[in-house]
């Protein structure tokens, strides 16, 4: 396989610029309280991984797994 780097966007890396107020009052590796379970034999917390988007975190759960949580469906 030969790599093309005579394209444009070789190896250029994108950086996502998201809207700072949510992503501020928020930080990975914190657990937040769950306003709603996934499922009745999950755990009520989750821990937050990485922001998704400006309102969005992958978030891990236990007894349920990774989900994409939007920042109204847990507080701090």
């Amino acid at each position: 396989m030969k790599l093309d780097s005579h394209r444009p966007d070789f190896a250029i890396h994108t950086r996502k610029h998201y809207n700072l107020e949510g992503l501020q009052r928020f930080r990975a590796s914190t657990w937040v309280n769950l306003l709603q379970l996934p499922n009745p034999f999950s755990f009520d917390e989750a821990l937050l991984l990485c922001p998704v988007s400006a309102d969005e975190w992958l978030a891990w759960i236990p007894d349920h797994g990774e989900a994409i949580l939007n920042i109204k469906q847990f507080r701090h």
